[in-house]
């Protein structure tokens, strides 16, 4: 397949050349000036150049804390630019695979969220998120699938894993949030699930492929436990392995409001489109693996 991507840099986008380029497909990175997802014209534009035969819309403005005085740029990509690319992928009569977030919720239940659970974002991206979410179906409910992911990292960019890394190897003791729980998630297992989502979409055009999934690796993590099996994983390949000291989140205060729970099932994906990550603890030792390699 020829998938255009929105965005050059970002976790998922790298993650998304890597496999997809390993698995075959041809995959178009597009970003600004040619695509500005704060000018429709050259997302159109820039996407009906690149004629693919789905699109990927994985760009936007993910400075959760910053977006908290940055208001309009936030909606202005998140919500308006994803309308944008729904409508061009729409025009073009391809697949589209938009990705979101689990800050679409605001964490208060005690249970992994599924997809008709009420949204409620407790801060200016997640609220974002949500914009583009409703601005893509609007657009193009009958042709794409949405998919909430959840506490990205990978090789690549900057990411969760890379800070306690860098960190660790000047720190005996490292305090970490301990009462926000989620699914740590790989950027290079969702690759590989949006790439067999949109092929599934491409080849079917049964409604029951659309609309909104959840998609997070298995298992589950507070921020404490998600450090201590990255620093057990850099102890394996001969690097550093500081004590995590857990602390409350109140302790670690923060201009954005974090969802306690940010967990997702993912029930739905799996029986749909037959997509279950892994477990994220052996996807976390393969990047911190590859991380460890590149630093020698």
């Amino acid at each position: 397949m020829r998938i255009a991507v929105t965005g050059t840099a970002g976790q998922v986008v790298t993650s998304l050349r890597e496999r997809g380029e390993a698995a075959g497909h041809e995959i178009i990175a597009l970003g600004r000036p040619e695509l500005d997802l704060t000018n429709p014209v050259s997302v159109t534009r820039a996407l009906a150049t690149a004629a693919p035969d789905a699109v990927v819309s994985a760009a936007a403005y993910t400075a959760v804390d910053k977006a908290e005085t940055e208001v309009d740029l936030a909606y202005a990509v998140n919500g308006a630019g994803a309308g944008a690319v729904a409508q061009a992928a729409k025009a073009l009569g391809v697949p589209l695979v938009h990705i979101s977030t689990d800050y679409v919720f605001d964490g208060t239940l005690d249970r992994p969220y599924v997809e008709t659970d009420p949204t409620g974002p407790t801060g200016v991206y997640g609220a974002s998120k949500l914009a583009g979410e409703e601005a893509v179906l609007a657009a193009y409910a009958e042709g794409g699938a949405i998919l909430r992911v959840a506490w990205v990292y990978s090789p690549f960019g900057g990411n969760f894993v890379k800070t306690m890394l860098r960190v660790g190897e000047s720190r005996d003791v490292v305090s970490v949030v301990a009462d926000q729980v989620g699914n740590p998630t790989s950027a290079l297992d969702i690759a590989d699930g949006i790439l067999a989502v949109a092929a599934n979409l491409a080849l079917d055009p049964d409604p029951t492929l659309r609309g909104v999934f959840h998609m997070t690796a298995a298992g589950e993590a507070s921020w404490a436990d998600f450090a201590q099996g990255i620093f057990a994983a850099s102890a394996a390949h001969g690097g550093a392995a500081p004590k995590v000291t857990r602390i409350a989140t109140a302790d670690y205060p923060t201009p954005a409001a974090r969802p306690a729970n940010s967990r997702l099932d993912c029930s739905r994906i799996a029986q749909v489109h037959g997509v279950a990550l892994p477990a994220w603890q052996g996807a976390l030792e393969t990047v911190v693996a590859r991380l460890r390699i590149a630093a020698a």
